[in-house]
Order: C-alpha cells, then sequence, then structure tokens
C-alpha cells in the first residue's frame, strides 16, 4: 500500500508567565519565512507526541520550561500557512521566568491581550482571538 500525502503537523504552546501580573503571553518574532509575530511551536518529529512537541518547540523557542493545561484548539484550515497545508494543535502552557529568544525566534517580546504585535504570522491572530475567549470563558476554541 502506497503511503497517503498528508498535511504536515506541528503543535504550539500559547505560554501564560505565571509569575508575572496579568499572566502576559509570549510569542516570537520569527527568524525564517514566513515572517511575522508568531505563538511558539513548530514541527512534530517522528515517534513524538504533540504534548511533547509544543513542551520541546516552546524550550527550543524560549528557553522556557512549560506546563501545558488545557488544548486550545486544533487549527486545520489549508490556507492557513503559506508553505503549505499544515495543520497544529495549540495547547494553553504556563510558565515562570525570563523567556530568550532562541533557535527560529529571532526576537522575542512578552504581551498582553490588549497590547499584540503586527503582523502576527499565519493564523495567529485568530489563534490569539480564540485564546481571549478561552481566559474570559474557560471555553476552548469552536469547530470551524
Amino acid at each position: 500500500m502506497t503511503r497517503p500525502v498528508t498535511p504536515l503537523l506541528a503543535a504550539d504552546a500559547l505560554i501564560q508567565l505565571v509569575d508575572r501580573p496579568g499572566k502576559p503571553i509570549v510569542l516570537i518574532e520569527r527568524a525564517n519565512p514566513p515572517h511575522g509575530w508568531a505563538v511558539p511551536g513548530g514541527f512534530v518529529d517522528v515517534g513524538e507526541s504533540l504534548e511533547a512537541a509544543a513542551v520541546r518547540e516552546a524550550k527550543e523557542e524560549t528557553c522556557l520550561d512549560v506546563t501545558l493545561v488545557a488544548l486550545l484548539g486544533i487549527y486545520s484550515n489549508p490556507a492557513r500557512d503559506p508553505r503549505g497545508h499544515t495543520v497544529t494543535a495549540v495547547y494553553v502552557a504556563e510558565a515562570t521566568g525570563t523567556p530568550e529568544a532562541a533557535d527560529d525566534a529571532r526576537h522575542l517580546d512578552v504581551f498582553t491581550l490588549d497590547r499584540l504585535p503586527a503582523p502576527l504570522a499565519f493564523d495567529h491572530a485568530q489563534v490569539l482571538a480564540d485564546f481571549r475567549r478561552f481566559r474570559e470563558t474557560g471555553e476552548v476554541a469552536p469547530l470551524r
């Protein structure tokens, strides 16, 4: 049997810094195309769970050890990544400490949801809108 052609699989972590007032989030400025600000994350390795990939990518890009607390949602719109069809699982995570940009992150910063940077990469404006709703209501992203 031939192997099917399928989308690439990624995992992202919306990192809340729980040792700071208001639990601001960490976003990275991407070093590689597509440029813009993004939720830390990346591709899942063969043999790796989505959760392990989210934790690994967060560490690689922000130097933070994160704890995943919820699955915000699965984002699968074929047009969400200009490089090709990529599906991502976005987790809500918590961390403490001072993040540092590393790996694919050219720069990073800490933001409140009422002061987000532009431009945002991929479909991360939608992801962050869903996260705002999650914080307000506790509801995960709606099925689309």
